[in-house]
């Protein structure tokens, strides 16, 4: 199935990864949202558990191994084109992740990532969706933490 102009809405995982009063954003390397910040995360694969997309997807865009997945909230990501029609529909499951091991790299479609200050998150050129999840969320992301 075509992610532009889709029959169906997609599935799709984000990653918070909080560490020291900072969230890791990524800079997204693909549409939708290209150059614009984020979270890590990704679309579900076939046979494959939110969970597990979630533990993988951080492994891959981050090289950051992750565990125990806490979901903290579902975002609905629809972008219309303008003549009105659906050119991206995504429901994002997001979830706090806990850090395991690894060292921090971007690769896969992260264009580069960045430990962020709750602060300054604000200053970023933040997708749309993830705006209105942190100012939604902003309060409870500050008192978790993501290291073990």
């Amino acid at each position: 199935m075509k992610r532009v102009y889709p029959k169906r809405p997609f599935v799709g995982v984000g990653a918070l990864i909080i560490h020291d009063g900072k969230i890791l954003l990524e800079r997204r390397g693909n549409q939708p949202g290209r150059g614009q910040w984020s979270i890590p995360g990704g679309l579900v694969e076939l046979r494959e558990t939110v969970e597990q997309t979630v533990i993988r997807e951080v492994k891959e865009e981050t090289g950051l191994e992750v565990e125990k997945p806490e979901p903290v909230d579902v975002v609905d990501n629809v972008e219309l084109d303008g003549e009105d029609r659906v050119k991206y529909h995504f429901v994002i499951i997001d979830y706090l992740v806990k850090l395991k091991a690894g060292k921090l790299r971007a690769a896969s479609d992260a264009a580069e990532l960045q430990w962020v200050p709750f602060k300054e998150v604000g200053k970023y050129d933040l997708t749309p969706t993830f705006r209105a999840f942190f100012q939604r969320n902003r309060q409870r992301l500050e008192q978790l933490n993501s290291s073990p």
